[in-house]
């Protein structure tokens, strides 16, 4: 699972962290900060938990997260193929699973 947190630095701006949830484990799989919140944000936080996996990789995961423009675009469709991960989104205007 995958969320986006606003982290506020001050003088009305913010910072965003990305986060990538192992469900299974409650364990911080991995993650991303930066300026914007454009897909690269949640791309780099998916690539940093495959990464944290190491020779496994994602390959046969499960990602949940909303459906915010970051992870429906192609962009995060082409990262998720190319790690073998399949997504799996939430019906429009629910929150149950990420907050």
């Amino acid at each position: 699972m995958m969320s986006i947190t606003y982290l506020p630095i001050g003088d009305g701006q913010f910072l965003y962290l990305a986060t990538v949830l192992n469900l299974h484990s409650g364990q911080l799989a991995g993650w991303s900060i930066a300026a914007h919140m454009r897909t690269e944000l949640v791309t780099d936080a998916l690539r940093a938990a495959a990464a944290a996996r190491g020779a496994v990789g994602l390959a046969g995961a499960i990602f949940h997260s909303d459906n915010g423009a970051q992870y429906v675009s192609r962009n995060f469709a082409d990262v998720c193929r190319e790690l073998g991960v399949t997504r799996s989104g939430g019906a429009v205007g629910t929150s149950a699973l990420t907050g």
